[in-house]
């Protein structure tokens, strides 16, 4: 708890200006707010809460057009933020502009759903145009606000405009009095959302809808922090009910389109993406995720189509542009290059859109070898994408560590055999831009293996077994291994083999290639002790400035620092020998290097090892129709070449920093 009277409580100055400017617009006095909105942005252009105030300000003064100009700017700095397009919806719906202004109601509605204002305004926008079931929905909201206790309301206000803290606060406290109130529950979930406690999140949601089935904007919740956790299985059996609850509604058309996506089911995704992007035209970031389900299903021309469609629609949209550069083989034109830049250094370019450009550009200036300037803008990107990120190397360090002191040769042999027998997985470790995607492919082609995707299982396993605990207190994971017992180790190992049935198709073997699992090497040992482990090893400079060139959709933190990915790299080194160690045989290392020389010889060893036969097409893995979604995608549906192997010596005067985290290794 915290002192109210502390200082850390009290108001800054430029809190306590705008706080005068909130009180003289509630007065009736907006020209005088707006004097104190625009002498804080004087000092401070990018304030979120003096851009609001100001674009309030203007409205009340019927400047229309200056409060759309200020809340374009607000959008740079807080997109997310639903007032900011409530007001919008205000502003449009002053102008007579009914379209635009249900849109922006819309989007204030989806971030969130406790904005009395927005909801009225969508009941008679909906009425006027002869949308009922939207309107008396939305007079559902209305009602549903109106009858939630006062102190929810401030939770709810408190969660949007980011003080998590308060609202967390606040929520706990009003549980303690009033019991299990199921949307005390359903906010206390979404702060544990943002603040990244997902096991919390899921276990009160999955708790309100047991307590109420037909609650379904808590059902809708629970099915997005289930996709957060990678449970995609169960987040599609949410989506499924919720869809035949109201086969209308586009937000849960939506996210049973993203879960197909999720679990492999890409035609199904891809289907529903496109009737929602028929439905919302105008939407880029549908036009985006459709992209994203074509790509991972082979059709690249489509792909590009609804990347650049949705491009079109969000001129500065980062995403769209880094969509179309991450699929290796797309070539910009000098006139998009021209626009990407121009978006980049704009104001109004929120960060998020920024760095997606920002890889974009160095990606687009590799491709035409003007390395230099490709390299600054790699740079930048990296250093905008480390602002929002946490990542800290020696915590990493202390953990990888922990792994190799735990995970003794006697500790594991003494409790080998005890786990899962099945020999159906192959799990393909290492670091990312590596070559794992490509072993995949060459496995995958075989008749035997199925390809499933990065799965998050194990980490999940580690998860549970590290319990909760705050970031500074010493782990129990890998420690709590001890603790298992042989029924356990056999329980865990058949949940895994369970869980990602899911996955598969009917192959008797498949492919787990979730890099990050080599920390895990000793807990997969002892639940799955038959399963096979593939090393998926690229030199060390080509490897690391592989993965900091990469802009990843999530993880991988230690990718956005030279010194930080060359650090990463040697405990990763130092860890897969320590496994080599204590688990003999039982690791098979592949060079990346070695397998574009001698595609046969690599295969054939790579076959042996999984004790399958040779097929001819493993040899033409670059032929295999499935599903891929990693960053190699289109990659490794084209024959191999040797040029990519020493791109990195192209920007060989601006690694140094990676080269001294890697020490020695920088030579291998």
């Amino acid at each position: 708890m915290v002192d109210e009277t502390s200082p850390a409580a009290t108001p800054s100055r430029i809190e306590q200006a705008l706080l005068e400017g909130r009180m003289l617009l509630g007065r009736g006095d907006p020209a005088g707010s707006l004097r104190i909105a625009d002498a804080v942005l004087a000092e401070v252009p990018r304030n979120r809460d003096a851009l609001y105030l100001a674009a309030v300000c203007h409205r009340y003064l019927n400047g229309l057009g200056s409060a759309l100009d200020v809340l374009e700017r607000m959008e740079a700095e807080a997109p997310d933020h639903a007032r900011l397009h409530q007001e919008r919806g205000h502003c449009h719906r002053a102008r007579g502009d009914r379209l635009a202004a249900t849109a922006s109601y819309e989007r204030a509605v989806m971030l969130n759903a406790a904005l009395p204002a927005s909801w009225q305004a969508l009941v008679a926008l909906y009425q006027a145009t002869g949308r009922l079931e939207d309107a008396a929905r939305a007079r559902d909201h209305v009602e549903h606000l109106a009858n939630m206790p006062a102190p929810l309301v401030s939770v709810s206000a408190l969660i949007n405009e980011g003080d998590l803290f308060h609202a967390e606060r606040l929520c706990r406290h009003f549980l303690q009095t009033q019991g299990h109130h199921l949307e005390g529950m359903r906010l206390l979930a979404d702060i544990g959302v943002r603040l990244d406690v997902l096991d919390d999140a899921e276990f009160l949601l999955e708790s309100v809808v047991e307590f109420a089935p037909d609650y379904h904007a808590a059902r809708y919740e629970y099915a997005v922090v289930l996709a957060k956790r990678q449970k995609f299985a169960k987040a599609l059996e949410q989506a499924r009910f919720l869809r035949g609850v109201d086969p209308e509604n586009r937000a849960y058309e939506a996210l049973y389109a993203a879960q197909c996506a999720g679990i492999g089911h890409h035609a199904a995704a891809i289907d529903a993406y496109e009737a929602l992007l028929s439905a919302l035209p105008q939407d880029p970031y549908v036009a985006l995720s459709l992209g994203h389900a074509r790509r991972s299903f082979g059709q690249q021309p489509a792909a590009i189509d609804a990347y650049r469609e949705a491009a079109v629609r969000k001129p500065d949209f980062g995403d769209a542009y880094w969509s179309l550069a991450n699929l290796k083989t797309y070539r910009f034109q000098d006139e998009e290059l021209d626009r990407m830049r121009e978006h980049e250094i704009a104001g109004t370019t929120s960060i998020p859109d920024r760095y997606h450009l920002c890889f974009a550009l160095g990606k687009a200036l590799e491709d035409r070898h003007e390395y230099a300037e490709s390299f600054a803008y790699y740079d930048r990107g990296n250093a905008l994408k480390r602002q929002e990120i946490r990542y800290s190397a020696d915590l990493m360090e202390r953990d990888l560590g922990l792994q190799a002191r735990v995970c003794t040769e006697e500790f594991l042999s003494s409790r080998a055999n005890a786990g899962c027998p099945s020999r159906d997985p192959i799990f393909i470790v290492g670091l990312p831009r590596a070559g794992s995607t490509l072993l995949e492919q060459i496995l995958a082609s075989h008749s035997k293996v199925e390809g499933t995707m990065e799965l998050p299982n194990i980490r999940v396993f580690a998860h549970h077994l590290d319990g909760r605990r705050r970031s500074d207190d010493p782990p129990r994971y890998p420690g709590s291994l001890a603790g298992l017992s042989p029924a356990k180790l056999l329980e865990l190992g058949e949940k895994y083999i369970a869980d990602t049935r899911v996955y598969r198709s009917g192959a008797p073997m498949f492919i787990d290639k979730m890099p990050n699992n080599f920390r895990h090497l000793g807990l997969i040992s002892l639940i799955l002790p038959n399963a096979k482990i593939i090393d998926a090893r690229r030199d060390a400079m080509g490897c690391c400035f592989g993965g900091f060139k990469q802009l990843f959709a999530a993880g991988q933190e230690f990718t956005y620092g030279l010194d930080d990915i060359g650090r990463y790299y040697r405990n990763y080194v130092d860890l897969m020998a320590h496994w080599d160690a204590v688990l003999p045989g039982r690791i098979l290392r592949v060079q990346y290097e070695q397998v574009v020389e001698d595609v046969e010889s690599s295969v054939r060893r790579i076959l042996d090892f999984c004790e399958l036969e040779f097929e001819e097409a493993c040899l033409d893995f670059h032929r295999t129709q499935r599903s891929v979604r990693t960053a190699s995608s289109e990659q490794v549906r084209q024959p191999l070449f040797r040029e990519g192997l020493l791109q990195w010596r192209h920007y060989e005067r601006h690694l140094g920093p990676l080269r001294d985290a890697l020490g020695p290794l920088a030579a291998t």
